[in-house]
Order: C-alpha cells, then structure tokens, then sequence
C-alpha cells in the first residue's frame, strides 16, 4: 500500500508552552500532505488522544507536536505501544533532547564542545550558593525540559538571580544555569541522517527567545551562514554528530552559539524543530533546493 493510500493523522496543540507554535506546525504539515494528495486529518492532542486515534483509524501520525508531552518521549511511547509509526526520533532520543543537562552529559562524551552548567532542583533552592556555580557572572537561567527560550532568563548582577530562577521554576522542576557566551546564533538543518546546511539568526533582543522567534521582524534569518569554508565544514559534522550521539530519527536542528574564540558550543538538539513555511529548518530545506511539500514528504516517509 501506498503511502497516499494510509490515513495519516497530524498531531498538533497540547498543553505545553509551545502549544500555539505546535498549532502553527500542524496546520503548515497537514497543508502540504494534503496538497500532496495524502489522507490526512488533523488531531488535537488531549489525554484521550489513544481513543481518537482508535477511532479514527489512524495508520501513521505526523506529529507536529513541540515541547513537554509531545517531544519528550511520552506520545512516542504511547504510539509504539499502539504500534503506530510516526515521525521524528524514537523515545529515548526524545526523551534525552527534551532533557538538557542529560544530553549535555552525552555531548561531553562525544567531545562535542558544550557550556559550562550547573543543575539545580526545586528542592535544593533554598540551600542554593552562588559559590557553587564554577564560574562567573553573566549567566543564562533556563527550565531544563523546555524549548522555545520558554523561561530563559540572562544575569548579569547578583541582584537578578532569584527572579531569574523563579521563572525558570515557574516551568519546570529542574533548572539549568549555564554562562552566557556572548557570539553568533549558528543552527545546522538535519534530514535522513545528513547536514543540510547551516543558518545563522540575527536578532535585535538581547539573545534569540521566544519573542526573537516568533514576533515578525524581531530577526533575521541568513543562509547560508557567512561563515569560513572551514567552520562552516565543521559545524555541519559537529551537527550531524549531536544528531546521531542522542541516536535521533529523520530529522532535527541543532543550535549552537559561535563565540568570540571561534568555538562551537552546542547548546541542544531540537527533535521536533517547528515546521511552518518560515520556520528555520524549511528555510535551511529550501536553501538546499528542497520544497516545503517535499521536505515534509520525506520527514513522512522516514516513519515508515
């Protein structure tokens, strides 16, 4: 049977903080399937998703989900048990790139250059020292099992740092304080196990957070990136290498941040990166002479 002859169902929403970007995806995948004469219908994720799924005679799901949830192993896992195939990595990598500082201990072992961090638990905030951190201020406060910049937060005096992990803790139990690298936003475009190409963000925000994302104007995007013939080389490997290290599937984009010493520091692997015509890796896609329709096309046929 065909791939156009199976009822493939986009999933999109949820409960995350990236549920409205989720929604974007959703609707830009289920677009192109459905201009590419594929049975697709689009599905809301809720917590009776395995019966919509049942009901609905699902045979493949295109998940365009981003974010706690749909991009942390846990739809995966209820997908397999269902046995139905879907797109994206598995759920271990899932798992590991929702996870930071779990994926960071992986990158180190792959000798993938990575930021200095120090992880913190809700439960040990209160003894929490800012002698323990190794190194100095500034630094970057983020929730650990989140995307999207969602409750990043940058210190640059002592006075900043409880708000900043306030609201990092407003969203998740673990935090990760890292320091900040003042540099370049460098992400590499990953499809079939293969470095597309690599794009650099300008943004006019301090760094490149969810406003920087999502607000029209607030960035630009340039492919591919100006960069040396030997860096841009590097990063390309670096990439892939992040890519495989977590043992992600199909696709994925991986940021790193460029300093001023020209080292790549790898700052995570996005499993589910948004998928909207504007989004970076079908910019990174495009640049590569690959159509949105068809890049979504063969991040489908990867599920098979």
């Amino acid at each position: 049977m065909a791939l156009t002859d199976k009822k493939i169902g986009v999933l999109m929403g949820g409960d995350s903080a990236e549920a409205e970007v989720s929604l974007k995806t959703g609707a830009a995948i289920l677009n192109a399937l459905v201009k590419n004469r594929y049975h697709a219908v689009p599905l809301k994720m809720s917590p009776d998703i395995w019966r919509v799924l049942e009901k609905e005679s699902i045979e493949i799901v295109f998940n365009g989900l981003h974010g706690k949830g749909g991009e942390d192993g846990k739809i995966q896992g209820l997908l397999e048990s269902m046995k139905i195939p879907y797109t994206g990595s598995g759920i271990l990598a899932s798992a590991l790139g929702m996870d930071k500082a779990a994926s960071r201990k992986i990158f180190i072992y792959h000798q993938i250059p990575v930021p200095d961090f120090y992880l913190l638990r809700r439960d040990q905030k209160s003894r929490f020292k800012t002698g323990a951190v190794s190194f100095p201020l500034p630094w970057v406060v983020k929730p650990c099992h989140e995307g999207s910049s969602v409750g990043v937060s940058i210190v640059e005096t002592g006075d900043a740092i409880t708000p900043a992990m306030e609201e990092a803790f407003r969203h998740d139990e673990e935090i990760l304080i890292e320091p900040y690298i003042p540099g370049r936003e460098i992400q590499v475009g990953i499809l079939e196990e293969k470095a597309l190409g690599v794009i650099e963000i300008k943004t006019k925000r301090k760094f490149y957070d969810y406003t920087a994302k999502y607000v029209s104007g607030m960035s630009d995007h340039i492919f591919p990136a100006p960069l040396p013939k030997a860096l841009y080389g590097r990063v390309m490997a670096l990439g892939l290498l992040a890519h495989q290290a977590l043992g992600c599937r199909g696709y994925s984009r991986v940021d790193f941040i460029l300093g001023k010493d020209q080292q790549f520091y790898l700052l995570e692997v996005n499993t589910l990166p948004g998928m909207t015509e504007t989004s970076l890796l079908p910019e990174i896609a495009r640049g590569a002479g690959i159509s949105f329709e068809q890049l979504v096309e063969r991040i489908l046929s990867c599920a098979i």
